[in-house]
């Protein structure tokens, strides 16, 4: 099942510190630079779920770049990659929270440049993209960048043209507006409570029935250590998450968007996809790093 993931590439750099930081002081802490961003760790997970991903993104003409095309192959993801010739590829450093008493990093706070995928044009999309793909899935962060919106709304448009069923991880950022005006394009929104609360004005997951009323097909919605919940027209369904101990948060909904769409895509209804989401989600958080290993 080819899949087509549209979003950035990039680097983290992952900062664990072991003590809480304080102005002045020098902190000791685990430093790693780990492959990233948001639209190739879907992928990346994709892969690791039995799916065929491929994954269009802009980076720079510098060794990250090539370093990160490098390793999605090594996962099993094919790449359309455009070259910037001046921004440096996407870069977030990833800061979490110092260690609690059970051992793991409950938060991280992230600081992104993302570079060359700002760029991001519908220049770089293949004419034959969505030729044989059972599904798009766009990285939300590609919508909430004016630079870079052009190639979502473009891509969103090619594929609802073609029939091919989509997915979109909102961000925060993004225009609210701009995101119901393009629910009707979307056959799955995949919101955090915080994304949630962005476009509906409410943390209640039952809010989302406004989403699916406003012309999405349905709406998985997460709640991190509470699971999840589906939302279509037959109602909203809550999915247990199973528990386990937080390591480390990074790419947790990204991982969760990929088990649900490789779910979907497969013919799973929808709170078995939210399942196979909630799934993915609880092996991510439980090693460091946003990418299964």
């Amino acid at each position: 099942m080819t899949v087509i993931v549209v979003g950035d590439l990039g680097i983290d750099v992952l900062v664990a510190p072991a003590a809480p930081p304080a102005p002045g002081a020098d902190v000791s802490a685990r430093i790693r630079r780990t492959p990233g961003g948001a639209g190739a760790n879907t992928a990346a997970w994709l892969a690791h779920l039995g799916a065929a991903p491929t994954l269009v993104a802009r980076v720079g003409d510098d060794q990250p770049g090539r370093d990160a095309v490098a390793e999605l192959a090594a996962a099993g993801v094919r790449t359309a990659v455009a070259v910037d010739p001046d921004l440096p590829t996407c870069t977030v450093l990833v800061l979490l929270d110092p260690p609690s008493t059970a051992g793991g990093h409950g938060e991280r706070t992230m600081y992104s440049d993302r570079g060359a995928a700002r760029r991001l044009s519908p220049a770089d999309l293949p004419g034959d993209l969505l030729a044989g793909a059972a599904h798009l899935h766009l990285s939300g962060y590609v919508l909430a960048d004016p630079s870079s919106r052009e190639a979502g709304l473009a891509v969103l448009a090619a594929a609802r043209a073609a029939g091919v069923s989509t997915s979109l991880d909102p961000q925060p950022a993004t225009d609210p507006a701009l995101l119901r005006g393009v629910l009707d394009r979307v056959d799955l929104l995949l919101p955090n409570l915080d994304e949630l609360e962005a476009l509906t004005g409410s943390r209640d997951a039952g809010s989302a029935w406004a989403l699916v009323q406003g012309g999405a097909g349905a709406v998985a919605v997460t709640l991190g250590a509470e699971g999840a919940v589906w939302v279509d027209f037959h109602g909203p369904q809550h999915v247990a998450a199973a528990p386990t101990r937080v390591v480390d948060p990074t790419g947790a909904g990204d991982a969760f968007d990929a088990g649900v769409i490789a779910a979907r895509v497969d013919g799973a209804d929808g709170p078995r996809a939210a399942a196979a989401g909630c799934a993915a989600a609880a092996i991510a958080v439980g090693r460091h790093g946003a990418r299964p290993g």
